[in-house]
């Protein structure tokens, strides 16, 4: 999704209502430069080599990232908190796909050490505390598994922060909101800014070892679909990817 203009949301409690922007959102994931072209490419990129691994997408929204590791080999769960994303997740991946609603801030509906690994795609930026989710999606992974996610990076969030006129301090967490008009609704969003050093000590202190931090580049058939969004893509920082081991 890009990133549009930032304002404060005068309805907090109905902030980031997926289920509202369901289809119109799909469509964008599907198609969109960002997604399609840049953060969904890398995430696989990442993830290399899965045929047979038992692999948990958190924040599986409609499922486009869950189909192309199931297409590779995978062996896919996924979870939402979007009640209306996890039927357009169905109707993709099938009635037999396991597709649970679940809150990343609540105690996980799998096993210890379920998964070989976990991919959490541009989820954890909605959360203010790191520290409960990582927890469990620690535990649920294998000695050995990993997690790999992506985040908004930091560096162009404050950057769009101070450049909409917030006195904020990029070495504090705090919390932004934009709107999204999408399908002909507008709904806040919200979100949570934090440094990257606090980031990689949240991945530490959940007994994690990173393994990887990446700032990739969109795939080049982009360049002549989207040419001024590629342009700012392989010129400036958008998203943050990381890839961390379950030691």
């Amino acid at each position: 999704m890009p990133i549009e203009d930032h304002v404060e949301s005068a309805h907090p409690s109905r902030a980031n209502d997926y289920d509202s922007l369901a289809e119109a959102y799909a469509a964008e994931n599907e198609a969109g430069i960002a997604n399609a072209y840049y953060e969904r490419p890398a995430i696989l990129a990442l993830a290399g080599e899965v045929s047979g691994r038992r692999i948990l997408d958190a924040g599986c929204g409609s499922g486009p990232l869950s189909e192309a590791l199931r297409d590779r080999g995978a062996v896919v769960s996924g979870i939402d908190n979007s009640a209306g994303m996890l039927e357009l997740a169905r109707r993709r991946l099938g009635e037999g796909a396991d597709l649970r609603l679940a809150d990343l801030r609540d105690p996980l509906p799998f096993d210890d050490g379920a998964f070989d690994d976990v991919v959490a795609s541009l989820v954890l930026h909605y959360l203010e505390d790191w520290g409960p989710t990582l927890a469990e999606l620690r535990r649920v992974l294998r000695t050995g598994g990993r997690l790999i996610v992506s985040v908004d990076h930091p560096f162009a969030i404050h950057a769009l922060q101070r450049q909409a006129g917030r006195k904020v301090s990029y070495l504090q967490s705090y919390n932004w909101t934009e709107e999204w008009t999408m399908g002909g609704r507008t709904v806040p969003m919200s979100f949570w800014h934090r440094p990257l050093h606090e980031m990689t000590d949240a991945f530490t202190a959940a007994r994690f070892r990173l393994a990887v931090i990446s700032e990739p580049q969109p795939v080049p058939a982009a360049r002549e679909l989207f040419p001024d969004e590629f342009r700012a893509l392989t010129t400036g920082p958008s998203f943050l990817f990381f890839v961390l081991d379950a030691g």
